[in-house]
């Protein structure tokens, strides 16, 4: 079961384009609506959330659920509410899954909604991925930029608009198709944004329209696990935990024993997704190619000076 947990707030597009066009799996979604603002405010994110609702389950045949978040500006309460929510939905996919299955994942998308809101939601995943160290893999906190702004093309409308009018009242002289051509204008932007929110379409990044974001470590990195971060920065990928080893014993002129490989594999281990996270294996027959993950390519990107 793949769910997204979707905060809207004056958005379209990029709460589901990059989901069509980057073909991920959805078969839950969870629209978070605010309830505090204007009336205007909270009844055009409303309509927004049922368009949104019609197509999750139209264009992806996802089950679609619309959950009311009382105070946007609540961050204790939203934090709250995301930690729950993230916790049930993981819970809830351990109790129906087979033995067999994959087991689900919950994706939470921070683009939209007022700010307390998005990053109560991205630091409650984060800090159930530390808890839930078994359930890192599960759990993705992802951000898309849209294409356009439709707030800059509106204030140059309403400008040209002011131009216009303050020209009339000078001269007295009124341009029917300069008018014309502002009504035009305007009721295209209008539907525009009665349609698609303040911004249309969703940037592709790289190769994909979405940026996952990756969760730190909430524990310091120690001297020996330095030299294998920045050995596999160095790098890239080691076929195996011992060919990482023998690498590391020749750059530091050690013995290469079993008791340096037992050390490296040790640390290897607190490195990776069930400890610290910096470090991603996959199994390859008997053995486990080793590589940075993305927070461990952060990590050494951000301490080259130090090394």
């Amino acid at each position: 079961m793949q769910t997204h947990i979707v905060p809207v707030g004056f958005d379209y597009d990029r709460l589901i384009a990059p989901l069509i066009r980057d073909q991920l799996d959805v078969d839950r979604v969870i629209l978070l609506e605010g309830a505090v603002g204007s009336e205007a405010n909270v009844e055009y994110s409303r309509n927004l959330s049922k368009k949104l609702e019609k197509d999750f389950q139209n264009l992806l045949g996802a089950e679609t659920e619309r959950v009311i978040v009382s105070d946007v500006y609540d961050y204790d309460a939203a934090f709250e509410e995301a930690y729950d929510l993230i916790n049930d939905e993981l819970d809830a996919d351990d109790e129906r899954r087979g033995e067999e299955e994959k087991p689900g994942e919950v994706w939470v998308n921070v683009s939209a909604m007022p700010r307390p809101v998005s990053f109560a939601f991205a630091t409650a995943a984060h800090s159930i991925m530390v808890e839930r160290q078994a359930d890192r893999d599960r759990i993705h906190t992802y951000y898309t930029a849209p294409e356009k702004y439709l707030e800059t093309e509106l204030a140059e409308e309403l400008r040209g608009t002011g131009n216009l009018l303050e020209s009339i009242l000078e001269s007295g002289e009124i341009d029917e198709d300069e008018i014309r051509k502002h009504l035009d204008t305007a009721d295209d932007l209008l539907s525009e944004f009665d349609e698609r929110g303040t911004t249309i379409g969703a940037k592709k990044i790289g190769d994909r329209h979405i940026v996952e974001l990756p969760v730190a470590s909430f524990s310091n990195v120690k001297p020996f696990e330095e030299v294998i971060l920045f050995k596999l920065g160095e790098h890239g990928e080691f076929g195996s935990v011992s060919e990482l080893a023998e690498a590391l014993a020749r750059e530091m002129n050690e013995e290469y024993t079993d008791s340096f490989r037992s050390k490296v594999i040790y640390n290897v281990d607190r490195l990776g997704p069930g400890g610290k996270g910096y470090i991603e294996q996959k199994e390859v027959g008997k053995s486990y190619q080793t590589r940075l993950s993305r927070i461990g390519e952060l990590w050494v990107r951000s301490h080259a000076d130090n090394e």
